[in-house]
């Protein structure tokens, strides 16, 4: 038997339990299918690839992915499956493996600087790429499914509808976003609720295509846009309600207590926060699913951080909000990414023109990877509600959730709060 032969022999052995529905293809074009009909083709550039597949490196694998000299083809939601399916059979589940993947878990104290240039890699990459795939309103977060087969763009006017109801959303509330993003969910709060708000980001582009919204449509006096880091808030004006949206994955578990507490300085007494973010489902914060998240950290989310749910509860309470609502939306976000990896896909060409061939492989695969992870558990993401006490150290809040799904409720009961809770 050849050499080739040989390794042949050796993958099938290995991943004899469950055949991927793949083909390989080596370098001088023979190639080798795994089952019939195959839904998806490898096509290893060299014979290192070939050397790093064998030992499972999938690190520098998708090191390979990323510079084009390994292609993958395909539709992305069998190239996920089985790729996953490859990485269990072939990554394994070494100590070395797991630490490697653990460490993204707990970075270094990030400095402003630190975090600023982490934020630009990620969010200046062109607004108009993220036009493509994205809403109508430019959110990059979890949407709100009701039934499941919304558009994205119902789906996220119905989480920016939703979140609003949250917050008790009513006119003349000074609102603060922090990490805003292109602006959507102060725009529509401006819009919908009558509100006056701040919103302040790290993204000079998402700084300067929110601006550019709210002078088109004539916000701009109600709603201000500052690229600024949460640590320079000062504290001198406070805010009835204050937002955070898929931003405090950027602050790290180690920057929580002065993270929360600034929040708690510039919250009024009686004040909302809604903090909205991506949470590990272990509770040690230990890494979940196939080796993988070295990618995540190196190309796509640099001096990113996450932890479990229960350690942003403690942190939250610790600063002095009283803890009142938690909802878990894992299921919504999975939905979310799949809807944005498939409006992705339908339009290669011009992802490509605007940000780059390796971009587009890097986010093509990283939003699928991420929806798969949280379809099987591996993370998930969380709302948390909370209320600044009044002197007496509890807040008023309302006696059931129906503000959050009855549409007028919240403006009603925004308003007698203070009455309902004597």
């Amino acid at each position: 038997m050849s050499f080739r032969g040989r390794i042949l022999d050796y993958l099938s052995s290995r991943l004899a339990d469950d055949r991927p529905s793949l083909r390989l293809v080596f370098w001088d074009g023979d190639r080798f299918e795994f089952a019939p009909a195959p839904s998806i083709t490898i096509t290893l550039g060299s014979p290192r690839l070939l050397k790093l597949l064998l030992t499972g490196n999938f690190v520098r694998l998708g090191d390979a992915y990323v510079a084009g000299e390994l292609k993958v083809d395909g539709r992305i939601e069998d190239i996920i499956k089985n790729g996953i399916l490859l990485a269990e059979r072939l990554g394994g589940s070494t100590v070395p493996g797991r630490l490697a993947s653990l460490a993204r878990f707990f970075p270094a104290r990030r400095s402003r600087a630190g975090n600023a240039t982490d934020v630009c890699y990620h969010y200046d990459v062109s607004n108009d790429f993220y036009r493509l795939w994205l809403d109508e309103n430019m959110v990059y977060s979890c949407a709100y499914f009701r039934t499941g087969s919304e558009d994205i763009d119902l789906a996220q006017r119905q989480k920016l509808d939703h979140i609003c109801r949250k917050l008790l959303l009513r006119p003349g509330d000074r609102l603060l976003d922090i990490g805003c993003g292109w602006g959507g969910l102060l725009h529509w709060a401006a819009e919908n609720y009558g509100i006056t708000g701040l919103g302040i980001t790290l993204s000079e582009q998402q700084c300067v295509y929110a601006r550019e919204w709210m002078t088109r449509d004539k916000l701009d006096t109600k709603v201000k846009i500052k690229l600024q880091d949460y640590r320079e808030l000062t504290g001198e004006e406070r805010f009835d309600k204050i937002v955070s949206v898929g931003m405090y994955e950027h602050v790290g578990p180690r920057n929580y207590p002065a993270y929360f507490g600034t929040i708690a300085k510039l919250l009024k007494q009686e004040g909302v926060l809604l903090n909205h973010g991506i949470v590990a489902t272990d509770p040690a914060g230990r890494s979940s699913g196939p080796v993988g998240g070295e990618f995540i950290d190196r190309y796509v989310f640099p001096g990113a951080a996450l932890h479990h749910l229960s350690k942003t509860v403690f942190e939250i309470a610790r600063a002095g909000l009283e803890i009142a609502d938690i909802e878990d939306l894992r299921p919504h976000y999975a939905r979310t990414l799949l809807n944005w990896v498939r409006r992705l896909d339908a339009r290669p060409q011009e992802a490509i023109r605007t940000a780059g061939d390796q971009r587009y492989r890097i986010w093509r695969v990283y939003l699928a990877a991420m929806a798969y992870a949280f379809d099987c558990g591996w993370l998930s993401v969380a709302q948390v509600l909370a209320y600044k006490p009044i002197a007496n150290g509890v807040a008023p809040r309302p006696w059931t959730r129906d503000y959050q799904y009855v549409k007028g409720a919240a403006a009603k009961i925004a308003g007698r709060l203070k009455w309902d809770a004597t």
